[in-house]
């Protein structure tokens, strides 16, 4: 248990050490105060991340550069978790009674399945491996996975085969996972595959939302984008500043944060 705390607490502090870095913040003594850490630990902490790839760091020590990085599935169900069942617990008031629902892949939706656990009768269509495996376990719970190319690190699948059984679906509402999200380009993940599996889904849906925590917002370089409908939504934690919320509804992008 111990060491589970260390682990987490030392991924969060890179989350914030990040956070920092894309506000402009610089300086190993300004991020440790930040941080609330030793100037050694963060360090330790830049040097870490530059070999992951994470960070570039430029003469006298300014860091200027993150690239995008794709968590493993372990790694981000260590992240958030307080943020990610607060936000499931929401969603799931979304749900309408015997509904036929969507839950994308990722943690948060994972948070948001064993919600629905306990809320059937439903039909359930998901393309995350572990929420499928946790929701077929429940009496009352009829589940679909969708078919396609298992991806290494969400565990999600996509690609043709997800097409070809959305093409015969339909949802009352859709939850929507994303490893970032921007205003202007909209929903960013990995693969283009995943972009269009959420695009697919969102146009088999009469309701979409997002689901997704405040580090969710950072600026980030993810390979693949979709836009965000205008009748989308976003289900967001409290750590969402007023300032990025008004961004995203000047765009016509209904941003609601847990309180």
């Amino acid at each position: 248990m111990g060491e589970t705390r260390r682990r987490r607490s030392t991924e969060e502090r890179h989350e914030a050490l990040l956070t920092l870095l894309r506000g402009g913040a610089d300086g190993v003594e300004t991020l440790a105060d930040q941080v609330g850490v030793s100037a050694s630990t963060v360090r330790r902490d830049l040097a870490r991340l530059q070999r992951e790839g994470r960070i570039a760091r430029t003469y006298g020590g300014a860091l200027v550069r993150e690239v995008f990085h794709e968590r493993s599935f372990g790694e981000s169900a260590q992240l958030f978790a307080g943020a990610k069942a607060a936000i499931a617990a929401e969603a799931a008031e979304l749900v309408p009674a015997e509904a036929s629902v969507f839950v994308d892949a990722g943690t948060t939706c994972l948070a948001l399945a064993r919600v629905l656990a306990e809320r059937g009768p439903l039909t359930v269509t998901t393309r995350g491996l572990e929420a499928a495996l946790l929701l077929a376990r429940v009496p009352g719970l009829r589940v679909i996975m969708v078919g396609g190319q298992v991806q290494p690190l969400s565990h999600g699948v996509a690609g043709a085969l997800s097409e070809v059984a959305l093409g015969r679906l339909a949802f009352d509402v859709a939850f929507l996972g994303a490893d970032t999200l921007d205003p202007e380009r909209g929903l960013g993940e990995p693969t283009v595959e995943e972009t269009y599996v959420k695009e697919l889904v969102a146009g088999r849906s009469s309701r979409v939302v997002v689901l997704a925590d405040a580090s969710k917002f950072a600026p980030d370089n993810a390979p693949a984008w979709t836009r965000l409908g205008g009748e989308w939504s976003v289900l967001t934690d409290d750590g969402v500043d007023d300032a990025t919320v008004a961004r995203f509804r000047r765009r016509g992008i209904r941003v609601d944060p847990v309180r």
